[in-house]
């Protein structure tokens, strides 16, 4: 049910329990399931409506959120069971055009039966794209277990965590969209804000990583991809992406797009990575910063260690607040966030590539965490 608030009251009313409200109060904006654009929902674009990445975002939202599939023993992932995960990590990030969106695409598909192990699978699932989405740190050996015992084959767990991955990205995408088009943020009752990861996660500084899924790829990794065809940050997942040569191939346009060349990008690296705990993402961005060497200690340190560094770098630390609220909240991401970005001189075509480059790395990181484990 949609909920409004009323002015004079202190405290919500559902729809069905309201009257008929003021004039003056805006309602929620609706969204139809039946968009041109399937990724920036039809905002206005802040990069060119052809660019390649663009191109490759839509094309992924059409792989990995189609308006009909057929299942298969190793593909059991239904529509349904894909637009409902999508519309649960839109829910976590709190980015209302894209839940309605997401609602209006799962309410005439068909549910799963009513059996207690279909229910079972469906908790297990949404449980573990919510925790996934709110806190990557939750999710370890055992989590991904519980998905295997639910059914779910490895090219399942694959594609599960790429839709997880990929409407994070698009949620962070529409809140910078909407930020840079000048649009108010909507208060909304009970969001929570995701909290960094602790900071013992980074005393480790090894660069190793493995996934359980890796032994049951089909083929050598030497006959259907070298590792150094992929950029850093996407190599560790070469044996995974070999079943899925859809994907890969958009995930490496977007991912060639945004790499992280300059220093704030590798910002946006070190800020994301360390706030979803993604070790091995931070480490890798660690040792390409050549700045002050002092930040990727600050960032290893927590908050109050960061917000000192910032004291003596105005930009950067401008840079950072944004990012933090994008990276955390991103349904409370508005223009007023971009405001000190626009004050320190950085043009609004640079400003939405920074968002567009911390919002791919939080996908990065959270298939990094979903997918494997350091070591």
């Amino acid at each position: 049910m949609e909920q409004r608030r009323f002015s004079g009251k202190s405290h919500w009313y559902h729809e069905t329990q309201s009257s008929l409200c003021p004039a003056d109060i805006l309602p929620l904006v609706p969204e139809a399931a039946g968009v041109a654009d399937p990724f920036y929902l039809d905002l206005p674009e802040a990069d060119e409506p052809s660019a390649p990445w663009l191109n490759a975002a839509r094309a992924l939202a059409h792989q990995l959120l189609p308006e009909s599939l057929e299942t298969s023993r190793l593909n059991t992932l239904s529509c349904y069971d894909r637009l409902s995960t999508a519309l649960t990590v839109a829910q976590v990030y709190g980015v209302q055009r894209l839940c309605n969106h997401y609602a209006a695409r799962l309410a005439p598909q068909p549910g799963p039966d009513s059996s207690r192990e279909s229910n079972h699978r469906l908790t297990q699932i949404t449980q573990y794209a919510r925790q996934l989405a709110s806190h990557p740190t939750l999710i370890g050996s055992r989590a991904r277990q519980q998905l295997v015992g639910v059914g779910l084959s490895d090219i399942d767990i694959i594609h599960f965590h790429l839709i997880i991955g990929f409407v994070g990205f698009q949620a962070r995408a529409v809140a910078a969209a909407q930020a840079l088009a000048g649009f108010d943020v909507r208060w909304l009752p009970g969001m929570e804000m995701q909290q960094p990861a602790a900071a013992e996660h980074f005393s480790h500084t090894g660069d190793g990583w493995r996934s359980e899924l890796c032994r049951n790829a089909p083929g050598t990794l030497s006959e259907r991809l070298e590792p150094q065809q992929l950029p850093l940050r996407l190599r560790p997942l070469a044996p995974l992406f070999i079943q899925d040569n859809r994907s890969q191939a958009d995930l490496l346009t977007l991912s060639r797009h945004f790499d992280a060349g300059t220093p704030e990008k590798l910002l946006c690296t070190l800020l994301s990575a360390r706030i979803n705990g993604s070790v091995i993402c931070f480490n890798a961005a660690a040792r390409r910063w050549v700045m002050d060497q002092t930040l990727p200690d600050a960032m290893r340190n927590g908050e109050r260690a960061l917000q000192a560094w910032g004291h003596n770098h105005p930009r950067e630390s401008a840079i950072i607040q944004a990012l933090q609220l994008l990276i955390r909240a991103p349904g409370n991401f508005g223009h007023g966030a971009i405001q000190p970005l626009r004050t320190q001189g950085i043009s609004d075509a640079d400003i939405n590539h920074l968002l567009l480059c911390c919002a791919l790395c939080g996908w990065f990181d959270r298939m990094m965490v979903g997918l494997g484990e350091w070591e």
